[in-house]
């Protein structure tokens, strides 16, 4: 998605804009709007959660991986190329650096930060450490998360026509949707359970698809609607009241998008802790799945001051994809 983004805003400006994927990849997303690809190999180190041994494990596959990316972009006969987080990132900064041809970097995890920045100009994502620096090295820059451009405009018609096909929705409650991406982890349910199990007050939403299939079974819904893997969050988010999300990845701006404030869970995703609330300030409220119904009632206590910071991220998130393409572009010229 943040590929198809991004290539949506430099498409806006005339770049004719050509893919290449892991050769396991299904493709499914760019297949959906009509795009082929180059098939390459683009090792995993395991991101976020890199272990030394899987760091080295995708180094060892590094040379093959780099002269398929090189043949690709010689192929494809690309003015640039532009490498998308992980090991994506890597073999297209190796990839064009031995095809001779310009590389920007959208970087993210420890081991891309790390790697391409000795190579082309990187865009940093929030989830990086480097996010909340004042002061970059001069070929680095920090971007959120390109969107997609209709992202903004969610319908609380529609949703609401949605969840009314769900018996134990009820249009008098206030809504929370509980969310930790396209797949839900343990650590999603565990807090939803904790507030369907507190109080009945709020239509609570699960979006998603259990990580592993034993997590089905802690899904009660008696007490919770679960919508599964939707289409149309957009108009979810936006119909909604609050958010309990995990603190990193795109739903968090699109969320923004929408005008809502977050509880960000901690800690849920391997154990990671990524500090959102330092980059969105004023929007957001962390919390452990412990006490998130706490957080709950703090945010609605303070939900006007985080409502009007969460628009004003939603703003800049909106404009993201067209901020990239023109730094982009104006390096290239």
């Amino acid at each position: 998605m943040v590929a198809l983004n991004t290539m949506n805003a430099l498409e806006k400006r005339g770049v004719t804009c050509e893919v290449a994927l892991d050769e396991s990849a299904p493709g499914v997303l760019f297949e959906k709007y009509g795009y082929s690809w180059y098939k390459i190999s683009i090792p995993q180190a395991g991101g976020h959660s890199a272990t030394k041994l899987s760091a080295l494990k995708g180094a060892l596959k590094l040379i093959t991986a780099t002269f398929k990316a090189r043949s690709a972009i010689k192929k494809s006969k690309a003015d640039f190329v532009v490498g998308v987080l992980g090991g994506g990132a890597i073999v297209a900064s190796l990839g064009a650096k031995f095809a001779r041809k310009t590389c920007f970097s959208l970087i993210s995890t420890p081991l891309d930060s790390t790697v391409c920045p000795k190579f082309n100009q990187c865009y940093i994502l929030p989830e990086l450490d480097k996010f909340r620096w004042d002061k970059l090295p001069k070929n680095m820059d920090k971007s959120f998360y390109p969107l997609a451009d209709n992202l903004g405009d969610g319908n609380e018609e529609i949703a609401l026509q949605k969840l009314r096909e769900f018996p134990n929705f009820d249009e008098n409650k206030k809504t929370i949707v509980f969310s930790s991406g396209s797949s839900i982890f343990k650590g999603t349910l565990d807090a939803i359970n904790l507030v369907a199990n507190e109080t009945d007050k709020y239509n609570l939403v699960l979006v998603g698809l259990p990580l592993h299939e034993e997590y089905s079974e802690l899904i009660d819904e008696n007490k919770i609607i679960y919508a599964g893997y939707i289409d149309w969050i957009n108009h979810l988010f936006k119909f909604s009241d609050l958010t309990v999300l995990t603190d990193d990845g795109v739903s968090l701006e699109e969320a923004f998008t929408c005008g809502k404030p977050i509880v960000a869970l901690t800690r849920v995703k391997w154990g990671r802790y990524q500090n959102m609330a330092g980059v969105f300030k004023g929007a957001m409220i962390e919390s452990k799945v412990e006490d998130v119904c706490k957080s709950i009632d703090e945010a609605f206590e303070n939900y006007d001051s985080l409502q009007e910071n969460a628009l004003i991220y939603g703003k800049q998130c909106m404009e993201a994809g067209d901020y990239l393409a023109e730094r982009m572009l104006k390096k290239v010229e």
